[in-house]
């Protein structure tokens, strides 16, 4: 056994599902590890606490397809839309939503749908054995997944979208109103076709599973910080630490994975990344009593409905307002109302709003790669709505990177330079 003198050691920035994953596959690879974050992991304050919930290997549809951009003006223009955009942060956010809208052409979607279910479907098998370990592996619940439509018609929509899962190999149902009631009774007859993806998986508390995860890390010897990281040291122009308000720390590798706040530091570091938040809400009905046992996502409406531990979830929506702005909840809002004649029994008396800051790239997919300038620093950020499911398969690849080790999957598709940025 590598005594703790000659054991390598690592930095992981940020403690959400990405970082704690991180966290406890460096420790099983033999490093000594640090982690910080401002926030207590699995609480309010990260992205990862608000996630609906969806673990689904099958995940391998991008935010931006094809003939998306003929709907764009339609949701800005809908108060209720599943997108808002301040009018005050158009500027800013315009670059990033060119990259977006671009990510969508038929070429670019296939490739990035290759990507997502490269890194996506081994999540149960990156995710159980540190579950198993950690002793939750009631947060994993393999019930499938829900898309409902309003009309009979509604799947043929989306066929586009359900060749490119078929050719993955994702197993599909296409239900009618009659199969709805059978396998969702939860549900009203508003509902007339959908489609079930029966692999799928959730977790009913995200926010206890990055807890959980970070205990189990912190009793294989990991050390947690409460304090954000403010920037880099450097030894004849290597990064090689980093700089907290109250102390300066080395390591043999560090690992960025702050989410929407990693865009700013990889900056420090020379890399200029297309980045931006996607504020995310959610509400948490504790007294629904809806009777919901599957993770079910309106087609329609653009939102999901998830069964929690503490009641139903309903997330969804993108808001594009910075890092600073303070949360609209009418955004929220929103969410309660579209769920309106959704389910048989909804009860809304107690609501608890919430909003988040969800990492998004471009084209959907993260960054999982080497700093240019700092062979030492290891981004893995970026995954937008698709951290929860990517967060143990990620952590397994960094391991495997900070350790000179192949990755599993074709790592091409996540690299840096797939942006066409020049370093400054």
């Amino acid at each position: 056994m590598t005594s703790i003198a000659t054991r390598k050691h690592a930095i992981v920035i940020g403690a959400g599902i990405v970082g704690v994953c991180t966290a406890n596959a460096l420790l099983d690879k033999g490093f000594t590890v640090d982690v910080f974050d401002p926030a207590e992991p699995g609480s309010p304050d990260q992205c990862s606490y608000g996630n609906a919930g969806g673990i689904c290997p099958g995940s391998c549809l991008p935010n931006a397809m094809p003939g998306l951009l003929k709907n764009v003006p339609q949701w800005l223009l809908d108060p209720e839309g599943p997108l808002f955009i301040r009018l005050s942060y158009l500027p800013h956010a315009l670059p990033w939503l060119i990259r977006f809208v671009l990510a969508g052409r038929k070429s670019r979607v296939e490739k990035i749908s290759q990507a997502m279910i490269d890194l996506h479907r081994l999540s149960f098998e990156a995710y159980e054995p540190m579950m198993a370990e950690a002793g939750c592996l009631d947060l994993l619940q393999k019930r499938g997944q829900l898309f409902v439509f309003e009309r009979e018609d509604g799947p043929d929509g989306s066929a586009y979208g359900l060749g490119l899962r078929r050719s993955h190999g994702v197993k599909i149902e296409t239900l009618n109103a009659g199969d709805i009631q059978d396998l969702e009774p939860a549900l009203t007859d508003r509902f007339k076709s959908a489609i079930y993806l029966p692999d799928q998986g959730q977790s009913p508390n995200p926010g206890r599973l990055v807890a959980e995860l970070a205990k189990l890390a912190t009793k294989k010897g990991a050390r947690f910080h409460r304090e954000p990281v403010t920037g880099f040291t450097y030894t004849l122009g290597e990064a090689t630490g980093i700089t907290t308000a109250s102390e300066n720390y080395t390591a043999d590798r560090i690992v960025l994975a702050a989410g929407a706040w990693s865009a700013d530091l990889a900056r420090q570091l020379g890399d200029r990344i297309p980045f931006e938040t996607e504020r995310g809400y959610h509400v948490m009905l504790p007294q629904a009593d809806t009777g919901l046992k599957v993770q079910t996502i309106s087609a329609d409406r653009k939102f999901v409905a998830s069964p929690m531990e503490d009641g139903l979830r309903l997330a969804g929506t993108v808001e594009f307002a910075g890092l600073k702005a303070p949360a609209n909840y009418k955004r929220a809002d929103i969410l309660v109302k579209q769920a309106q004649g959704m389910f048989k029994r909804f009860e809304k008396s107690e609501v608890h709003r919430w909003m988040g800051h969800r990492p998004g790239t471009p084209d959907s997919i993260p960054v999982i790669d080497a700093s240019k300038r700092h062979k030492r620093v290891l981004y893995a950020f970026g995954h937008g709505h698709q951290g929860l499911i990517g967060g143990a398969v990620t952590g397994r690849i960094v391991a495997d990177m900070a350790s000179g080790l192949p990755a599993p999957i074709d790592m091409s598709p996540f690299r840096l330079d797939r942006f066409g940025f020049k370093y400054l």
